[in-house]
């Protein structure tokens, strides 16, 4: 049994190892850039969702919006009004000004107004106008830049390019784009750039010389260069800034401290106007002005966050680490245990990519990783089911081949799932083998010797009602759990008094099969102590038979022998001694006391054997119950004796008893109980000594007593006193005969009526007998 648990086990560890070897190639794979783009931005975009932020103050928007162009007229507007915007919007003291209006070619209807605005961005100092890539034409590697007198008079340039994905959402940036010799960074860093000049009297935030002149002649050979790949870190959807529209600067319509050491982003957000983006934050398909994508790379700048992409090697480890998890969980913990687990390793990853890409600045791909959780339960799942079905099955061919496969065949109601077949196979068969499992166990319980079912050290298993009994435990605190060796510490060898149960005897090979041994009780017990060989958990089967009625009918036995054998016999020997000598000298003794030794020795041979017979009669035959009065019989057995007391001058009286006393008993047995009581009265009462017998009411009992004068009996012998053929006298009276049977009888006869009998006697003060017997439910008695 050992050795298939351990070759299931080893079955099972490597059936894990090559799952989960191939899981983990199959994650790898799925980690690597481009296999699981798409679920991994909507998992990253659900993430940027719900850690949105709230929106620094410190950023403000000029909208170009629907009422603007209702109230101004269509685009574009003369740049006059564009100058009058920066010039209100200077007034206030803004930190920077970002103008995310690309003015590349000259006014011709308003000439003039290219000088008001080129004055204005001059006279400000802190605006800063964008720079586009030319994606058309044989130039399309060169730079949109703004006019050159825009760009002289500007305190910086940047561009406000952005990097949608292959599904068209804006996630990211590059910090840096442009000609190889001169790329230009990002918009939001020159708007930081001219803040910084401004409060510390700083470097100027432009281009080299080169971004100034004309667009053509910045072409480089080797294309458009993109550097500084960076997440863009979004605070909220659209409108998440405050904004102003347009028309209500024109107007004055705003708070005078609006933009006071504000960043003031102006841009196009009305319909058609301007770039609009979809965005991981952008809700119920609303998309976002270029101008707020600039606020919300501003506002991730201004708060330190600097999101970057995981590594390959980071994404690969970020997914390998959760899914070897997860297996380890399967292999170690239950099924439920796993599954619950399981979910908590996929919400703890999707978690921990949102919470590294907030906190620690790296964005990690979890997609991968929740699909390697997500098979690894219902893989390993399968594996266990079917391990489980091929054990079903080996179970019930074992079954089969242990006779309990008649019951497994397929019935009307079983289920078309062939596991769930086997489950219900299996599960008839054990109940075949827990119904014989109770039988044995009620059977082991009926047994009529203690039993005790034992482990190697001696710790019990079971224990039978008998072994309860044995030890004076009721099963309401049973035995099982302690140790035999002190539940049997009572429990000695007969020839060594050595106790039998050790720890060292269960633990080691001297452990006898089978002992004799006696208890504190004094009872004589046959000690059988069985091992398992065939068992891990029961070592040893111990069984205690009760001797004791055995061994004393045994020795009843051996006495009986020795009386039949000595006492008997040696009145005859003696009767034949007689006969031989008066043969050989007929004159040496007068026949008259020839016949009267014969007499005497003959009836003695007889009496015991009449005594020998009641007793045996008394043990074992049937009694003739009738109810009778217990007074009358007292007074015919006191005149049975009169003849014996008289020829010794004693006398018997009877002192008090009631009118009558009813019992229910053997009447010529109990009559030969008082007769052997008042007898060895008479017997021991010295001559002309008195006994005095009287029969008193107790509760629900009769007490007879009879008190003789005799010489009384040594306490420390009264416990032998009615043992068969003990002749307590032999030494104090030699002369007065007797072969120790009557007051056994009197026991005996005595206890089968349901009575006792009690002894009260001192050496000298003669002694005192009390027959005690059950009063009889009758209320006549025949005449």
């Amino acid at each position: 049994m050992t050795d298939i648990a351990r070759t299931r086990s080893h079955r099972r560890r490597l059936e894990w190892t090559l799952l989960s070897a191939v899981l983990l190639a199959l994650v790898a794979w799925l980690s690597l850039p481009g296999n699981l783009d798409r679920a991994n931005h909507v998992l990253q975009d659900a993430g940027t969702r719900f850690l949105t932020r709230t929106a620094q103050p410190d950023i403000v928007v000029v909208a170009i919006d629907d009422q603007s162009i209702a109230a101004i007229g269509r685009w574009p507007w003369r740049r006059a009004l564009h100058a009058e915007t920066i010039r209100r919007i200077d007034a206030q003291g803004p930190r920077a000004i970002g103008f995310d209006v690309l003015f590349n070619d000259e006014d011709l209807d308003y000439p003039q107004d290219d000088l008001l605005l080129a004055s204005a961005i001059r006279t400000s100092g802190r605006v800063v106008l964008p720079v586009l890539r030319r994606e058309y034409g044989p130039a399309g590697d060169m730079s949109d830049l703004p006019l050159p007198a825009f760009a002289d008079a500007a305190a910086a340039l940047g561009h406000v390019h952005v990097a949608p994905d292959t599904d068209g959402v804006v996630r990211s940036l590059y910090l840096q784009e442009g000609p190889a010799t001169a790329p230009w960074q990002h918009f939001s860093a020159a708007l930081q750039c001219v803040a910084r000049q401004h409060s510390a009297g700083g470097q100027r935030c432009k281009q080299q010389e080169t971004a100034t002149v004309a667009p053509e002649e910045v072409a480089d050979a080797k294309g458009w260069q993109r550097t500084g790949r960076t997440l863009i870190s979004y605070a909220g959807g659209p409108s998440h800034f405050t904004a102003y529209s347009y028309i209500d600067v024109l107007r004055g319509a705003i708070p005078a401290d609006a933009f006071k050491d504000k960043y003031v982003l102006v841009g196009a957000s009305a319909s058609g106007l301007g770039d609009m983006f979809a965005t991981p934050t952008s809700a119920q398909s609303r998309l976002m002005p270029g101008v707020e994508v600039v606020a919300h790379v501003l506002d991730a700048r201004l708060a330190g966050l600097h999101v970057q992409p995981a590594t390959t090697v980071g994404n690969l480890l970020f997914s390998l680490v959760p899914v070897l998890c997860a297996m380890v969980l399967l292999l170690v913990a239950g099924p439920f245990a796993a599954l619950a687990g399981s979910a908590l390793l996929a919400v703890g990853t999707l978690l921990l990519s949102m919470a590294l890409a907030r906190w620690a600045g790296v964005q990690f791909a979890p997609a991968a990783a929740l699909a390697g959780i997500a098979l690894a339960y219902p893989l390993w799942s399968w594996r266990r089911l079917n391990a489980a079905a091929d054990f079903l099955q080996m179970e019930m061919d074992h079954l089969k081949a242990e006779g309990l496969g008649m019951r497994l065949r397929k019935r009307p109601d079983d289920a078309s799932d062939l596991l769930e077949r086997r489950i219900n196979a299996v599960e008839r068969a054990s109940r075949q083998l827990r119904e014989l499992h109770h039988f044995v166990s009620d059977s082991l319980q009926q047994l009529p010797s203690p039993t005790l079912v034992c482990d190697e050290r001696g710790g019990i298993l079971l224990a039978n009602r008998a072994a309860h009994q044995y030890v004076g435990n009721d099963q309401l605190s049973p035995l099982r759990g302690r140790g035999v060796a002190d539940v049997l510490h009572t429990l000695v060898d007969t020839a060594t008094r050595e106790p039998i149960f050790t720890a060292d005897r269960l633990a080691g090979p001297g452990m006898p099969e089978q002992s004799d041994g006696v208890d504190a009780q004094g009872r004589s017990l046959l000690v059988q102590c069985r091992p398992f060989s065939a068992s891990a958990q029961a070592a040893w089967l111990i069984t205690l038979v009760d001797l004791t009625e055995m061994r004393n009918a045994m020795r009843q036995r051996d006495e009986a022998l020795h009386f039949i054998s000595h006492d008997i016999r040696a009145p005859n020997s003696s009767i034949l001694t007689l006969l031989e000598m008066q043969r050989a000298y007929p004159d040496r003794m007068a026949g008259e006391e020839l016949m009267l030794r014969i007499e005497r020795y003959a009836r003695a041979s007889l009496e015991m054997a009449e005594n020998f017979v009641q007793l045996a009669s008394a043990q074992s035959q049937e009694y003739r119950m009738a109810p009778l009065d217990l007074t009358a019989l007292l007074a015919e057995t006191v005149d049975d004796m009169w003849a014996l007391a008289r020829s010794r001058s004693v006398r018997i009286t009877i002192e008090s008893t009631p009118e009558y006393a009813p019992v229910t008993g053997d009447r010529a047995l109990l009559g030969r109980a008082l007769t052997n009581v008042l007898h060895n009265a008479v017997k021991f009462s010295p001559d002309g000594g008195s006994i005095r017998c009287a029969i008193k009411a107790l509760p629900d009992q009769w007490a007879v007593s009879v008190h003789d004068e005799g010489p009384g009996i040594d306490p420390a012998l009264q416990d032998r006193l009615f043992t068969p053929f003990q002749r307590l006298h032999d030494r104090s009276h030699p002369t007065i005969g007797g072969v120790g049977l009557g007051l056994a009888l009197v026991r005996t006869v005595i206890v089968r009526h349901g009575g006792a009998l009690e002894v009260s006697s001192e050496p000298g003060h003669g002694a005192e007998f009390r027959l005690l017997l059950p009063v009889a439910q009758v209320h006549a008695l025949p005449e």
